[in-house]
C-alpha cells in the first residue's frame, strides 16, 4: 500500500511539471492503481492529500487541463414541461420561475425597450416594490448599480404610462442612482415619443479618442456609452463648403475672382439668414409641444413639477451653502440643470418652471407682484442664469466652464470626472500639456488622484493609448474594488464564442481580466475562455495594454462547450487524488448562456449535468459556486430560482462584482438580487400607484 502511494505521488510530480501539455500517460493508470488499493469505494470522496493547498490544484490544472474527457451522460428521461433549448440546442429553463430574477438576469443593455418594458410589467405584478428597485438597479452608476441607462429610461418610460405617481413622487430618490440630468431626459422623451436628445456630443471637443478592441474583428461598432456632462444644442447648423480653386493670372481675372467672393458671401449670408429662420421655426415648434403637452397630459405636468421642484430645492439650498461660503456642501445640481436655451430646456421650457420656483413674485424690487407674465418669464429666466447657475458653476469649478472658456490652466484635474477625463484628455494634452503631464506623474507616484467610477471596464480597455489615463484608470478601479474585499478561490470563465460578436465578448474578456487581478493565489491572473474547448491562460504582462494584447492573441471560435470546462476541472481533480475542500470554490461565467448540447441526456441542463458528474466521483459536496453572468439579450436560463449554489447576474458594470467580494453563506439567485438592491438609497423609494 504504501508502494502504491508513492507511485501515485511521483505520476502527480510528473504532471505538475508537464504544464499545459498534459502528464504523461502513465500517470493516470498509477493514480487509479494507487486509490484502488488505498480502499476508496464508489461514491466516496478522495482521501485528504498530506500535502499542498489550492495552488497544488492549479498545477494539477495546468498539467491536466487538456486531456480528454471520459465522462458519459445517461439515456435521456421525458422533456421536463419547464424546459426549453438553447440557440445551440442544450437543454435549458424557460424562466428561473421568479420575474424578479428574470428581469434581473435578463436585461442587459442590448435589450429592446418593449421587452425591458414587458419584464418589468410582470414583475411589478408580482413584487412592484422590488421591481421598482430593479428598474432604480438598472441606472445605478454607484454602489451595486448596473449603469444601464438606456434600459432604465426604458424602464422609467414605462413607470410614467402605468405607475406615474410612483415615477414622479420618487423623482429625487430615482436621480440619486444616476444623475440629476435623468429628470429632464425623462421629460424629454415622453414629449418625443421615447427619442433621446440628439446633435453633437461636446462640439468643444475637436477630436475623438480612439477606441481600442480586445478582439480583432469581433466589433466594428463604436459602442460608446458615456455619458454627457455638456449640454448638447441640435441646433447647430454650421456648414463646410468645398474650396474653389483659385484664378490664375491678373486683370480680368482678379475682378473675376473678386465677384465669385461677393457672390459666395451673399450665398453664405442667404443660407445663415435661412438656418436661422429655421432655428427659430424648430424652437417654436419645441414650446408648442411642450406647452400642448403640460397643458393637457395631468401625468407629464405632475413630472414636469417634480423635476422643477427637485432643482429649485436644490438650487435654493446651493445658494444658501454660497452665500456662506460652504461649498463642501455644494451639490451639483447646477451643473446638471438645464442651461437657459439649450435642447433640454426648450424641448421641456423647464428654466423657466424652476426660475418661477426660485425667483417668486413679489421676492425683489425687479419681480413686482403686477409685473405681465410675459415679461416675468424672461426675468425669471436670466435671474436663474445670472444668480444661480452661473456663480454655482463657477463655485464647483467644473472643467466644462474653463474649457468653454478656454481657459485650461484653471482646470482642477483632480475634480475631473472619469467620463470627462476620457472625452477631454487629449485637449487637455493640447493645450495644457506640461500641466496635464505633471498631473498624470502625481498620480502614479499616490500623490493624487484619478477617477473611475462612472466608467466600466471595457470602456477603459478601449480608451488605451500613449498618455497612460487608461492604466491609471484601470489600476483606481482594481484598487477601489480590493479595498472592499477580495475574492478567494475564484477563477472567471469567459465565453469567446461566435455567439457574442460585438460589444459582449469585449465586456466578456474585460471583466474575466478584471477577476483575474481580483483574485487571491492561485488564481491570481488566471482565467478560463471556453468555446469549441475550454483553454487556461496566464494571463501575463505589466501595463494594461501588455495584458489586452496578451488576450487579443488568444484563440476565439464558434462554439460554446460549457460543460467541457467543469469536465476538466472535475478530471484534474480526480487524478490528483484532490480533497474535497481543496476545489476551486466559486466561477464566475461571463457569457449570454447559449451553451452547446454536450448531453445525451436532451433534457439535462448544463449545471445538471455538472452536479450529477460532480456526485458521481464523490465531489458532491465540492461543486464550485457559480455565477451566471448573463452578457446579452437571450431567453436562456441555466438554473431556476431556488437552486443553491448559484447566482444569476447579468450587465457590463464591474459594480455586481461587489456582491462576491468576501462573501459568506449560502448563495441563491434569490439572495444575490435582493442584495444587489438593498441600501439606504433603495430604502427611500416607495410605490404610490
Amino acid at each position: 500500500m504504501a508502494a502504491a502511494a508513492a507511485a501515485a505521488a511521483a505520476a502527480c510530480r510528473r504532471a505538475v511539471s508537464h504544464t499545459l501539455t498534459g502528464p504523461p500517460p502513465e500517470f493516470f493508470r498509477v493514480a487509479a492503481a494507487a486509490a484502488a488499493t488505498l480502499g476508496n469505494k464508489a461514491g466516496e470522496p478522495p482521501a485528504a492529500a498530506t500535502t499542498g493547498a489550492s495552488a497544488k490544484y492549479a498545477h494539477l490544472v495546468d498539467a491536466t487541463f487538456y486531456t480528454p474527457s471520459t465522462a458519459t451522460p445517461p439515456l435521456a428521461p421525458p422533456p421536463p414541461k419547464k424546459k426549453t433549448l438553447t440557440e445551440n440546442d442544450s437543454a435549458t429553463f424557460a424562466s428561473s420561475g421568479d420575474p424578479c430574477i428574470d428581469f434581473f438576469f435578463h436585461v442587459v443593455p442590448d435589450t429592446p425597450a418593449e421587452s425591458v418594458a414587458a419584464r418589468l410589467a410582470t414583475a411589478w405584478a408580482a413584487e412592484p416594490l422590488t421591481a421598482l428597485r430593479l428598474a432604480c438597479n438598472l441606472r445605478g452608476v454607484r454602489g451595486t448599480g448596473k449603469s444601464d441607462r438606456e434600459g432604465f429610461y426604458a424602464a422609467a418610460l414605462w413607470m410614467h404610462g402605468s405607475h406615474p405617481k410612483t415615477l414622479a413622487l420618487n423623482a429625487r430618490a430615482i436621480a440619486g442612482f444616476g444623475y440629476l440630468k435623468d429628470l429632464p431626459e425623462i421629460l424629454h422623451r415622453i414629449i418625443h415619443g421615447g427619442v433621446a436628445t440628439t446633435g453633437p456630443r461636446r462640439r468643444l471637443v475637436a477630436t475623438t479618442v480612439p477606441r481600442r478592441r480586445l478582439v480583432a474583428g469581433y466589433s466594428d461598432k463604436d459602442y460608446s456609452d458615456s455619458e454627457s456632462e455638456y449640454d448638447s444644442d441640435d441646433d447647430d447648423d454650421t456648414q463646410t463648403e468645398e474650396s474653389e480653386p483659385e484664378a490664375d493670372g491678373h486683370g480680368d481675372g482678379t475682378v473675376a475672382e473678386e465677384g465669385r467672393a461677393a457672390a459666395k458671401e451673399e450665398e453664405r449670408k442667404r443660407k445663415a439668414e435661412v438656418a436661422s429662420m429655421e432655428r427659430q421655426r424648430r424652437r417654436a415648434v419645441a414650446a408648442a409641444r411642450a406647452l400642448d403637452r403640460y397643458s393637457r397630459d395631468a401625468s407629464y405636468r405632475f413630472l414636469h413639477d417634480r423635476t422643477a421642484d427637485v432643482f429649485a430645492d436644490l438650487l435654493g439650498e446651493d445658494m444658501r451653502h454660497l452665500a456662506a461660503g460652504e461649498l463642501n456642501e455644494l451639490s451639483l445640481a447646477a451643473k446638471w440643470c438645464p442651461s437657459i436655451d439649450c435642447s433640454y430646456d426648450r424641448s421641456t421650457l423647464l428654466c423657466e418652471a424652476i426660475g418661477r420656483r426660485l425667483f417668486p413674485r413679489g421676492s425683489s424690487p425687479e419681480l413686482p407682484e403686477d409685473l405681465d407674465d410675459r415679461y416675468y418669464a424672461y426675468r425669471v429666466r436670466e435671474l436663474l442664469r445670472k444668480q444661480a447657475l452661473t456663480p454655482l458653476r463657477a463655485a464647483l469649478k467644473l472643467p466644462e466652464v474653463f474649457i468653454s472658456d478656454r481657459a485650461w490652466g484653471h482646470v482642477v484635474y483632480t475634480r475631473v470626472a472619469s467620463v470627462a477625463m476620457q472625452n477631454y484628455r487629449e485637449l487637455f494634452a493640447e493645450h495644457d500639456g506640461q500641466r496635464f503631464e505633471k498631473y498624470l506623474e502625481d498620480v502614479k507616484a499616490g500623490k493624487a488622484s484619478i477617477a473611475a467610477g462612472a466608467l466600466l471596464p471595457h470602456q477603459i480597455i478601449e480608451s488605451i493609448d500613449s498618455d497612460g489615463v487608461a492604466d491609471l484608470q484601470w489600476e483606481r478601479m482594481v484598487s477601489d474594488l480590493r479595498a472592499l474585499g477580495k475574492l478567494s478561490n475564484c477563477i472567471a470563465i469567459c465565453d469567446v464564442s461566435g455567439s457574442m460578436y460585438g460589444e459582449p465578448i469585449e465586456v466578456s474578456v474585460a471583466l474575466g481580466l478584471l477577476v483575474s487581478e481580483l483574485s487571491d493565489e492561485p488564481w491570481h491572473h488566471r482565467l478560463i475562455t471556453f468555446s469549441e474547448r475550454p483553454e487556461l491562460h496566464q494571463i501575463t504582462g505589466e501595463t494594461l495594454r501588455e495584458k489586452t494584447n496578451f488576450i487579443r492573441r488568444m484563440q476565439w471560435n464558434m462554439n460554446t462547450n460549457f460543460q467541457a470546462v467543469f469536465d476538466k476541472l472535475l478530471d484534474v481533480a480526480v487524478a490528483g487524488n484532490l480533497p474535497p475542500e481543496r476545489m476551486v470554490k466559486r466561477v464566475i461565467v461571463f457569457s449570454d448562456m447559449e451553451f452547446d448540447q454536450a448531453s445525451l441526456n436532451p433534457w439535462e441542463t448544463d449545471y445538471e449535468a455538472i452536479t450529477r458528474k460532480f456526485t458521481e466521483a464523490g465531489y458532491g459536496a465540492a461543486i464550485p459556486e457559480i455565477v451566471f453572468w448573463n452578457l446579452r439579450d437571450s431567453k436562456s436560463v441555466p438554473v431556476t430560482s431556488g437552486e443553491k449554489g448559484v447566482a444569476l447576474v447579468s450587465g457590463f458594470s464591474k459594480n455586481l462584482l461587489k456582491l462576491f467580494l468576501d462573501s459568506d453563506g449560502i448563495m441563491t439567485p434569490r439572495a444575490v438580487m435582493e442584495k444587489a438592491i438593498s441600501g439606504r438609497e433603495y430604502e427611500e423609494l416607495a410605490v404610490y400607484d
